[in-house]
């Protein structure tokens, strides 16, 4: 543990906090620990920083909202898997804010996930050849309920980013599931007819074959046809 950062503490309590997350932080390199792992009690880190355990628990509570560290009810924090839920909160924010548009977002994961389905399609086991497909029949099976339609949607994406085999993948695309959940049901609304949403599933449904034929050029041209055809879906719903 870092007993050096109490010599950098400042008066002031959201300074002293600043610095025990930092020490905090340091102690998780130094120690090389990995998800899962115990990280010192509250009053270890108090006692070695020279400050109070209300300042050190505030500290934890800080990292636990930022997603570093997992603070449980009757044990010892440990370090945390990393969750898009972190991150979605930003894009959230952002989009909330008008920081960032609806159609930037998209943008964004438009370039992701033409990489992901590539990465997906020369990597993908059997298994997740089998869950992709599925989603994507779920999608045309449950064609007459909107809500169904989408949780299936979001599913499918996120089940190509983990067939990726990269996580800062899926953590992105996970990033996307609220923004996504706001801005589905307006994007399906407005496509003129029935037969112009079924062509949204069977672009789901080219993805997934070319997945499953180990086609990531395929695959790519598939999933950005989607990202394409989606974006359009939102200008025409006036979501710029």
């Amino acid at each position: 543990m870092n007993v050096d950062a109490a010599a950098s503490m400042t008066p002031e309590p959201i300074g002293r906090v600043a610095a025990v997350m930092r020490a905090v932080q340091e102690h998780l390199q130094q120690q090389a620990l990995l998800p899962g792992d115990q990280i010192p009690s509250e009053g270890t880190f108090a006692k070695a920083l020279g400050v109070s355990r209300v300042v050190v628990r505030e500290a934890f509570r800080s990292l636990s909202a930022l997603g570093l560290i997992d603070v449980g009810n009757g044990r010892r924090a440990r370090v945390a898997r990393i969750d898009h839920a972190v991150v979605a909160s930003v894009f959230g924010h952002a989009v909330r804010t008008n920081q960032i548009s609806i159609q930037q977002i998209y943008d964004v994961r438009r370039t992701v996930e033409s990489r992901t389905v590539a990465l997906a399609a020369l990597r993908r086991e059997a298994r997740e050849v089998e869950a992709i497909n599925g989603l994507a029949l779920a999608m045309r099976r449950d064609f007459d309920i909107p809500e169904k339609v989408m949780e299936h949607d979001i599913a499918f994406h996120e089940a190509i980013a983990t067939a990726s085999r990269n996580p800062a993948f899926l953590l992105l695309v996970g990033a996307f599931r609220h923004v996504t959940g706001q801005t589905w049901p307006i994007g399906w609304r407005s496509r003129a007819s029935d037969a112009h949403r079924m062509e949204s599933i069977a672009l789901h449904e080219a993805i997934a074959a070319a997945i499953g034929a180990q086609d990531p050029q395929g695959a790519q041209a598939a999933m950005l046809r989607h990202f394409d055809d989606s974006a359009k879906a939102l200008i025409a719903a006036g979501i710029n």
